[in-house]
């Protein structure tokens, strides 16, 4: 696609190394203002800046490893496109994903057709030089139950999970990203953990 092109264009790559990538971490801030001049190097350090987590967060979301990379280059395109619209007053990070979650629910209507596919399951449930032939079928089974779990979830349910517990965001950056109020991102929570443990078959104390 047009996006994966610009990122990789080797000439973008050298000016990109040059100007952004030091030893300290990159300013976003600058990239933003850098994308909104129609600077390439600043667009293309933003977008592998941001690939991996868009990734795992869409791929949480959607279920659908499929639409990830179209989810995620249409996610930039509008960053690129709406870059001089940010408002410093809200995190870069917030707002990029702010424009990813819109992006996944469009794509998932889009595609309410098609059956939802069993996204990667999570690595580190068990240290796997540990892991004997028992553990390792219990280990699959609770990832097929957690599959499960994730599968029963509202798109919404899903992002919400996805941003708090493998992102770190705090309820007020999800209710930016999700562009919603504090307490409906408390209380889509609260519905997406009674349906897991539900599903999952936990007692209280073992629900997330």
């Amino acid at each position: 696609m047009a996006m994966n092109r610009m990122a990789n264009e080797p000439g973008m790559q050298g000016e990109a190394r040059g100007k952004h990538r030091t030893g300290s971490a990159p300013d976003e801030n600058a990239l933003i203002d850098g994308v909104a001049a129609e600077r390439m190097e600043a667009f293309e350090t933003l977008y592998r800046l941001y690939h991996p987590r868009l990734t795992r967060f869409l791929r949480g979301m959607t279920r659908r490893p499929s639409l990830v990379e179209e989810i995620l280059n249409d996610t930039m395109m509008v960053v690129w496109r709406k870059a001089h619209t940010y408002q410093p007053d809200a995190r870069v990070s917030t707002w990029i994903f702010g424009i990813a979650y819109r992006q996944a629910l469009k794509a998932l209507r889009r595609q309410d057709d098609i059956a939802v596919s069993v996204a990667p399951l999570q690595d580190g449930l068990a240290d796997p030089m540990q892991v004997g032939p028992d553990m390792e079928v219990q280990r699959l089974e609770l990832h097929a139950r957690i599959d499960q779990a994730m599968n029963a979830l509202s798109a919404e349910q899903r992002a919400v999970i996805e941003l708090t517990y493998y992102l770190g965001y705090s309820c007020r950056d999800v209710a930016q990203v999700m562009d919603c109020p504090v307490d409906t991102v408390k209380t889509r929570m609260f519905y997406a953990r009674r349906k897991m443990k539900t599903v999952l078959g936990l007692s209280r104390e073992e629900a997330i």
